[in-house]
């Protein structure tokens, strides 16, 4: 076996470890801070979006039972209200590609990602448990970049990417595919569109796995 070929093979080994390690803690703690984030990630896109068609934030809330919400008022309410699901993709998808640059200092990545998320907690976040997620996970954040090492801090930007991916497809089968008269950004937009609930789930859940696809393969080749 020759030396390319035993990289990829190792990638392989790792996701899968990765993978299964995920699929088995989905529901404990280990990767509880994990999906808050995502869905942090998720509100945040909405906001961004609201802010950059001329609209206002509000608050946004997060509560334990990973479940948020942004209030917005003008802006584009249609690229609004789409920004969420594909925002925590796209999110995903730059931190993959953040972890493999060889160019980008992943630890100032990730002590970015701690400020950011310390900042955004402070502006926008009005929910107890929100406020108290956002501050600690910033700082853990910032914590992990000063003190582990580039390896370390790419793994943690790899694993926060993927993740954020994963939960992306995952988050969409639950909330709109398996419950389509559930009241999610999906629902809203058939309100308003016309188009139906499942509709925008099928085409957000095909793009968020063709992202995920992508993302693997890219990572894959480059092992």
């Amino acid at each position: 076996m020759n030396a390319a070929t035993s990289r990829k093979v190792k990638f392989l080994v790792g996701f899968a470890v990765y993978f299964g390690a995920l699929w088995l803690l989905w529901d404990t703690p280990v990767v509880y801070p994990l999906k808050i984030f995502v869905v942090l990630l998720h509100e945040t896109s909405h906001a961004i979006v609201a802010l950059a068609t001329g609209g206002a934030v509000h608050a946004i809330t997060l509560n334990a039972q990973q479940g948020g919400a942004t209030f917005t008022s003008g802006g584009n309410r249609f690229l609004t209200l789409s920004a969420g699901y594909l925002g925590s993709l796209a999110w995903g998808a730059l931190m993959v590609e953040a972890s493999r640059s060889r160019r980008i200092p992943s630890k100032l990545v990730n002590a970015l990602i701690g400020g950011l998320v310390i900042g955004l907690t402070a502006l926008y976040v009005r929910s107890t448990f929100g406020v108290i997620f956002g501050i600690t996970f910033g700082a853990a954040m910032i914590a992990y970049s000063r003190k582990m090492s580039v390896a370390l801090n790419k793994g943690l930007l790899l694993v926060l990417g993927m993740t954020s991916a994963l939960y992306a497809i995952l988050d969409i089968r639950s909330d709109i595919l398996q419950r389509p008269n559930a009241m999610s950004d999906a629902h809203m937009l058939a309100q308003m569109t016309g188009v139906p609930t499942m509709a925008w789930g099928i085409l957000w859940i095909v793009i968020a796995l063709a992202v995920t696809g992508l993302l693997f393969w890219r990572a894959y080749r480059d092992a």
